[in-house]
């Protein structure tokens, strides 16, 4: 425990649409051994109430630990409220990793919704050295939920949206965007993220195709360790903890 638990200081704070905040943190222990698809556990504050650490997936890892986060409720809230060069109790590296594209492989897609779209820019930094053509579809509520996706563009993402209303790309939920995913079951690979409906429409979409990929999965957690039981989520193989087992598994594995 006391290898995964460390201090660290933020580097910055700040709110990057009406919805969502992007944390830097200076972290070169984490920057050096965190890998895509891995998670962080923050204690929000030294007291008593909140209870529980905050799990939040590792946005991207270059010069600082970045985290995207939506504020639902009073741990992410005392969250936003932090400021530059105040400290953070944080555990991690946690959980698994993404898996790269097996051989013969040439369209990646990630298909989000929401903040799921968090763990992707870490991966594209990755893949973006591979021979494979990345696209990205992404889902929000609303225009609120719509941020700079530069970064994605710059690793050479092709991006398409989709929000509820249609204030931002196309009107409806993310599935809308699927006759961009090649139907190719060899070329193709699919990642997801976000809702368990959006997260189930992916999974029968490329199983109807034919097309492998891997899911990763958002659960409230207590210990982020795999001993409390808290966030397990059904599989094929039975009940499985997302903190420990997880966050990423095979999308065909889950049972939504």
């Amino acid at each position: 425990m006391s290898e995964l638990r460390n201090i660290y200081k933020i580097i910055s704070n700040k709110k990057v649409c009406p919805r969502f905040y992007h944390l830097k943190i200076e972290a070169p222990k984490l920057v050096k051994n965190v890998r895509p698809g891995q998670f962080i556990h923050i204690r929000v504050r030294d007291s008593v109430e909140p209870f529980f650490r905050r799990p939040f997936c590792v946005y991207r890892a270059q010069d600082s630990i970045d985290i995207l986060y939506e504020v639902v409720g009073k741990g992410t809230a005392l969250l936003s409220a932090k400021k530059k060069n105040d400290q953070l109790d944080i555990l991690g590296p946690l959980g698994n990793t993404f898996s790269m594209p097996p051989e013969g492989v040439q369209t990646v897609v990630m298909i989000a919704g929401g903040i799921g779209v968090a763990p992707f820019l870490f991966l594209t930094d990755q893949l973006k050295t591979r021979p494979v053509h990345l696209i990205l579809l992404y889902g929000g509520r609303t225009k609120e939920h719509i941020f700079s996706l530069a970064p994605f563009k710059k690793n050479g993402c092709k991006i398409y949206t989709a929000t509820d209303d249609g204030s931002v790309g196309v009107r409806g939920r993310v599935s809308e965007l699927f006759f961009h995913v090649p139907k190719d079951s060899r070329g193709t690979w699919i990642y997801t993220c976000g809702p368990k409906p959006m997260m189930a429409s992916a999974q029968q979409f490329a199983q109807e195709h034919q097309i492998n990929g891997e899911a990763s999965c958002e659960e409230v957690m207590a210990c982020g360790l795999g001993a409390c039981l808290g966030c397990a989520t059904k599989t094929k193989e039975g009940y499985k903890t997302v903190c420990y087992d997880g966050p990423v598994f095979d999308l065909n594995e889950l049972v939504f």
